[in-house]
């Protein structure tokens, strides 16, 4: 009787993912993302190659599954993280969920085997495919950790070129579309999102709103309080060229401080690494003394 059922649990287990899969294969592969900064950086991680490129058929192809998937709060997370790191790669919530998968698939697979030919134990194979799974999501965490570093390493240099221009005669999308004539690299983070305010302006957006998406996309402090600086002074009338230099003194004196304090913390961090070296030195010397005096019988 016991072996009956097993074999009816393996066949309903059966069935049900062929039914899964049978609703998910159902939905087409997701379309290849063409216009706007998406379009963009799709465009340039194919161009660029490497595995992405080789994989990118067999990602719009699971994301297509993974519409099926009722999972909004996970997706809106996800697409948050994607907007913090600049529209990595191009992918939206369920190109990353797919990625994902096949990246789990991917890396269990090498367990696989790495645990036939080597003989290593099976759980490996359960270990690399959770590495897997995870290293898409925390690769987007460093993404946008970086992102928003640059950003805050370059937003006092905008600030004083747009405050140059709009005290030459320029309005403030004219001094921001300064900012992306002049830049050096077009691929840089804050020349993206400074393009993405005009392209904003352009479509009819308020001022205030579009530099709040800024925010949104960049919550760093810096960003912040420029949007709000920026903000408030459009609303009080004060002029913004006098507003734009103090706001980016103020960030110039803000990355001074927390440069001191990173100087200050890295003598504390350096104390643990010293004193292991100082043991170890006077480990060296006095070693042989202590054999000599052991084998001495002392």
């Amino acid at each position: 009787m016991t072996p009956m059922i097993g074999y009816g649990a393996i066949i309903l287990v059966a069935v049900g993912l062929f039914i899964v899969a049978f609703i998910l294969g159902r939905n087409p592969a997701a379309e290849r993302p063409e216009l706007g900064l998406r379009g963009l950086k799709r465009q340039r991680a194919l161009d660029e190659g490497g595995l992405f490129a080789k994989c990118e058929p067999a990602v719009r192809q699971v994301a297509g599954w993974m519409k099926g998937i009722p999972a909004p709060k996970f997706r809106a997370r996800i697409q948050d993280e994607l907007h913090y790191a600049g529209e990595w790669l191009g992918l939206d919530a369920n190109d990353f969920m797919a990625l994902t998968l096949l990246a789990a698939l991917g890396f269990a697979g090498v367990g696989a085997l790495s645990v036939a030919l080597l003989d290593l134990p099976v759980i490996m194979m359960m270990v690399l495919g959770i590495l897997g799974g995870v290293y898409p999501y925390t690769r987007i965490q460093g993404e946008a950790k970086e992102r928003m570093k640059e950003i805050n390493r370059a937003l006092p240099g905008a600030i004083d070129l747009a405050a140059l221009c709009m005290g030459a005669g320029l309005d403030f999308p004219g001094a921001l579309r300064q900012i992306v004539d002049k830049s050096a690299s077009r691929d840089a983070a804050i020349v993206e999102e400074v393009g993405r305010i005009l392209q904003e302006l352009d479509l009819g957006h308020t001022r205030r709103k579009a530099l709040e998406g800024f925010a949104e996309r960049v919550p760093t402090e810096a960003v912040k309080d420029f949007v709000g600086t920026v903000v408030q002074a459009e609303a009080k009338g004060t002029p913004l060229s006098e507003v734009l230099v103090i706001q980016a003194r103020m960030l110039r004196m803000r990355r001074s401080v927390a440069a001191e304090e990173a100087a200050a913390k890295a003598g504390l961090m350096m104390m643990g690494p010293l004193m292991l070296m100082f043991v170890t030195i006077i480990l060296l010397l006095m070693g042989p003394f202590a054999v000599r005096f052991t084998s001495s019988g002392f």
